[in-house]
């Protein structure tokens, strides 16, 4: 039994009325002549910045765990070039662990305003100390002194506790600069795979694969 809170597929005249301007924005053939995925997808997130209420740079990363199970969450892009996808987070979280035992991810963009999505698959690695302190200096001051006051994934007694660990955090660097918790770092997913994908209508999607081959890539068109 299908459940009253999911909606039912589009009609054809809804299909008509609310995917027309989905249909303008993503009838460009061209996109299947690309050479490479980089500079598509800093294309894609651009125009999604102009059209997402917020968190245009929000992913959805996918790890395993120890009994190889997955483990997805929500957190933000912070840097993409042609080396791949970097994030920042504690070490010590559960991601952090799952990365460090299995240093392979999935990545997840979903631009629900554009109709489209893009996947990345890969390997990771730890960025380096300096791409760290870096980021980590760019933050807020609160934000710098939560990443100290916080045991990201541990059990929490209550919102007081945090609280006082955060009153804690900031006496102690009054004054002062925050430096970056050692236990605090970033991580880029070197991408093997990335798949663009764009919403047609009828369920007759467009997506474009692109596989790392050396130094290059092969580009391949799916079908929906």
């Amino acid at each position: 039994m299908t459940n009253a809170a999911i909606p039912p597929s589009p009609t054809r005249e809804e299909y008509a009325r609310d995917y027309a301007a989905a249909l303008a924005a993503n009838g460009d053939e061209t996109i299947f002549e690309r050479s490479e995925p980089i500079s598509l997808f800093v294309e894609w997130l651009t125009e999604a910045k102009g059209h997402e209420p917020n968190d245009a740079n929000a992913m959805a990363l996918s790890t395993i765990d120890a009994d190889g199970a997955p483990d997805s969450r929500m957190v933000l892009l912070k840097d993409v070039d042609q080396r791949g996808f970097s994030f920042y987070s504690n070490r010590e979280s559960n991601k952090g662990v799952e990365l460090d035992a299995t240093p392979r991810a999935a990545l997840l963009f979903h631009w629900k305003s554009l109709r489209r999505q893009v996947r990345v698959r890969g390997v990771v690695e730890p960025v380096s100390t300096a791409e760290a302190d870096a980021y980590f200096a760019s933050r807020a001051r609160e934000s710098r002194i939560g990443a100290w006051a916080s045991d990201q994934s541990r059990p929490l007694a209550s919102r007081a506790e945090l609280e006082a660990a955060v009153a804690r955090e900031t006496e102690r660097f009054e004054g002062q600069d925050v430096p970056r918790p050692e236990r605090w770092t970033g991580w880029r997913v070197t991408p093997e795979t990335v798949e663009f994908w764009r919403d047609r209508p009828f369920r007759l999607h467009d997506r474009l694969l692109f596989t790392r081959d050396g130094d290059g890539w092969t580009r391949t068109r799916l079908q929906p």
